[in-house]
């Protein structure tokens, strides 16, 4: 939480900015009314930065990409599973829902050792969280 002090300074700042806008000074800036050159990052590491251009060129990705689309594709898959599982359960079928449920626990136990991967050869700052059985189980019961 900001106090007071920064607060203010955040406020001085912002004020000048659009003075400045205002009185017009950003309107000479040098590529003004050109594109921006989004094609490298000036925050990356140069050497990732070009190991991830050469691949995009050659039509590859970096393998957290692709273990990423293979985890939503997964989870995704998996949901429909559970709500078809969860639907047979109040059809009647309790004996059928304790097979499907030790089914997709070990589903989930999957899923969640393919994040845990993710988790580690992804770049700081994208991490994701792993499925819950009983916050999943939550959501189908509101």
């Amino acid at each position: 939480m900001l106090d007071r002090s920064e607060t203010d300074l955040i406020n001085v700042v912002e004020q000048r900015i659009w003075h400045s806008m205002e009185d017009g000074q950003f309107e000479n800036l040098p590529g003004k009314g050109k594109p921006l050159k989004l094609d490298t990052n000036p925050h990356a590491d140069p050497a990732e930065d070009t190991l991830y251009r050469i691949l995009s060129k050659n039509g590859c990705a970096p393998e957290w990409i692709e273990l990423n689309k293979e985890i939503r594709s997964r989870i995704s898959e998996w949901k429909i599973s559970l709500k078809k599982a969860w639907a047979n359960k109040y059809s009647g079928d309790h004996s059928m829902w304790v097979e499907s449920s030790e089914i997709l626990k070990s589903q989930l136990k999957e899923i969640n050792n393919k994040v845990f991967r993710y988790n580690l050869i992804v770049p700081f700052g994208r991490q994701m969280s792993g499925l819950n059985w009983e916050k999943e189980l939550s959501y189908l019961e509101e």
